[in-house]
């Protein structure tokens, strides 16, 4: 596969093209645009404004009915970048701080590459999902019938991973990215004076205890055995020294593997905030989202991507999942597939993601482009007798 290196010059110059026009989610129509016009100079089939921004590529061979689905996400990051790189964001605070800037340059190098050397018989879908970053662009595609218009046996993403060597390839089967739940709780009473507490209640200090009350779900509500994660990550209350604020915000996150963790935890959630409302004599309010599922590999597709990455890079079963999210989960209760980490840490390391001076490792282009044709041609392999 060293005509793989041929394309890469080329790819780099696309990726950092993209990296300096970042687009939000559900907003990427230049990236949509070039993605779409480079398809169809392969000659693909092209369909857009799939998921509002989402563009599918479809490349048959052969006569073969199986199919596989590659998904790269193309969304930025509402981040200002602080990495001076030449090819730095030029939008303010847009930022391609996750990589997907490289996930789109490898999957369309992996279509070039599949074009020029058709060695698989049936038909590779390119998904270029917009809005992975919190926004669910994988739920509106496949709720605008993804799989039903383009169906797959296999559906497959990679994501680089800076916690990993470059060179390195890994997943496993069963979870492997969290389900990613949000929580707003509101705290309401009267307001009043700070010199008069015992006429109002006391919303500040409701929140306090609440704070401390949340922090020992996860270690007195759920088993050791389980694993998830309760984080406060938002207060907001008051607006001078001297007032008792009528109104006080805890917002927070939680992120689980197994649903019916998931249920304890909301359930502990809305008690704690129940009883601490009574406690301080408030009304309380509690908004939980589960925006994202935890991302559920199945098995076989996770042997299948395991034995396609030993023929190029260094393979490697995860030892554990993330807790970060991931909305290829949508995909993958919808089809039966892998989601798999590309280590991308040079010999000093990576920025991790989502941070301002993170940028994606150029020099694994061509690793990620070869696992995706790995993975298309390992699937739809070719009968000797029907080789074309």
């Amino acid at each position: 596969m060293n005509a793989i290196d041929d394309l890469l010059e080329p790819l780099i110059d696309l990726r950092r093209d993209i990296h300096a026009h970042p687009e939000l989610a559900f907003r990427e129509q230049r990236t949509a645009a070039r993605i779409a016009e480079e398809l169809r100079g392969l000659g693909l089939e092209v369909h857009e404004g799939i998921g509002q921004t989402g563009v599918v590529g479809v490349l048959r061979n052969g006569t073969s009915d199986r199919s596989i689905g590659l998904r790269a996400d193309m969304d930025a990051l509402p981040i200002q970048e602080q990495t001076n790189l030449p090819y730095a964001s030029r939008t303010e605070n847009v930022f391609h701080g996750c990589g997907h800037d490289g996930h789109v340059a490898m999957l369309l190098g992996a279509a070039q590459h599949l074009v020029r050397t058709r060695n698989f018989d049936g038909t590779v879908h390119f998904f270029f999902q917009p809005a992975e970053e919190g926004h669910g662009g994988a739920r509106e595609m496949v709720n605008e019938g993804l799989f039903e218009r383009f169906p797959c046996d296999r559906v497959f993403a990679l994501h680089n991973w800076p916690d990993l060597p470059a060179g390195t390839i890994a997943t496993r089967p069963g979870p492997i990215m969290g389900a990613a739940d949000k929580f707003a709780i509101t705290l309401r009473g009267s307001g009043g004076h700070a010199a008069l507490p015992h006429d109002t209640p006391d919303a500040i200090l409701a929140s306090a205890a609440l704070v401390q009350q949340l922090n020992s779900i996860v270690s007195r509500r759920i088993p050791a055995t389980a694993s998830a994660v309760l984080s406060i990550t938002q207060i907001h209350g008051g607006h001078t020294h001297n007032v008792l604020p009528a109104e006080v915000a805890v917002h927070g996150t939680v992120r689980t593997f197994d649903p019916q963790v998931q249920d304890v935890i909301e359930a502990a959630i809305r008690s704690v905030a129940a009883g601490v409302g009574l406690a301080h004599e408030l009304a309380v309010d509690v908004e939980y989202d589960r925006y994202y599922p935890a991302t559920i590999n199945d098995a076989d597709a996770a042997s299948e991507a395991l034995a396609a990455a030993a023929t190029i890079g260094d393979a490697q079963l995860a030892a554990e999942p993330a807790f970060t999210s991931e909305d290829f989960s949508f995909m993958l209760q919808a089809c039966p597939g892998a989601y798999i980490w590309l280590g991308q840490a040079g010999p000093n390391g990576s920025a991790p993601l989502h941070n301002p001076h993170y940028d994606f490792n150029d020099d694994v282009l061509g690793l990620g482009v070869r696992l995706h044709v790995a993975l298309a041609e390992r699937h739809l392999a070719v009968a000797d007798e029907t080789r074309i």
